[in-house]
């Protein structure tokens, strides 16, 4: 098999080279592509936990603690007292992390179009369902 037909190079080459893009529109905000998926994800659930947050994001337990740390240190995000769990903390974005995801979503949009430029919409369906269906092989295949 030639290693540029091969699944999993392809979407490892892609996934660095859109690292290295994310990096570029997120730098001049001061919040990296990690970061963002956890705010952004936080504007849209707020009052998650960092387990449900983890999980919706795919992200492991010592990750998503090291993000949010970051978040919480930028003043981006806050944690308070879950009332049903003293063990735990819900999550919320401050009003400096709303207004950044308010700015950055269309950013992101406008990147994510970019990305798809010139492909059709029965394209896009195709990739997506085949994307999934790798995911749930790649899933099954670690254990998760």
């Amino acid at each position: 098999m030639n290693l540029h037909d091969s699944p999993g190079y392809l979407i490892s080459n892609t996934g660095r080279k859109l690292s290295h893009l994310l990096t570029r529109v997120y730098q001049p905000h001061g919040i990296t592509s990690e970061q963002w998926s956890l705010l952004h994800l936080l504007c849209q659930e707020v009052g998650l936990t960092q387990r449900e947050l983890g999980m919706k994001a795919d992200k492991d337990p010592a990750n998503t603690t090291r993000i949010l740390d970051q978040l919480e240190r930028k003043g981006l995000v806050e944690r308070r007292h879950n009332p049903l769990d003293r063990r735990s903390f819900k999550l919320h974005p401050t009003e400096s992390g709303r207004s950044l995801n308010k700015l950055l979503t269309p950013v992101e949009q406008e990147f994510a179009a970019s990305l798809t430029e010139g492909i059709s919409e029965d394209d896009l369906s195709v990739f997506y369902a085949v994307m999934a269906a790798i995911n749930k092989n790649a899933d099954r295949h670690s254990g998760t």
